[in-house]
């Protein structure tokens, strides 16, 4: 996933995070993930205070936790499509 933003990669910096969580936290997010936790963050951000991105997305990461990798992205993708505008 290609960005404009400054600083380290978002694969380094995924690294670097996985080396600071509690071991047995660690784990990927594909793609499909990444693209829903932010379609997550961006109608939260722009539904409520911004602030709601970061903390929403952190509760549909705890609710699909335990979800196989292809349930996870499905669960996320369900997500996103309850909460766009207009739904």
């Amino acid at each position: 996933m290609k960005t404009d933003a400054p600083g380290i990669p978002l694969g380094d910096w995924l690294e670097r995070l996985a080396e600071v969580l509690p071991t047995g936290a660690q784990g990927t997010v594909s793609a499909a993930e990444q693209a829903a936790l932010l379609d997550i963050a961006r109608i939260a951000a722009h539904t409520s205070e911004r602030i709601a991105a970061p903390i929403s997305t952190y509760l549909a990461g705890l609710a699909l936790a335990t979800a196989e990798p292809d349930d996870r992205v499905a669960g996320l993708q369900r997500i996103v499509a309850r909460l766009e505008p207009g739904d």
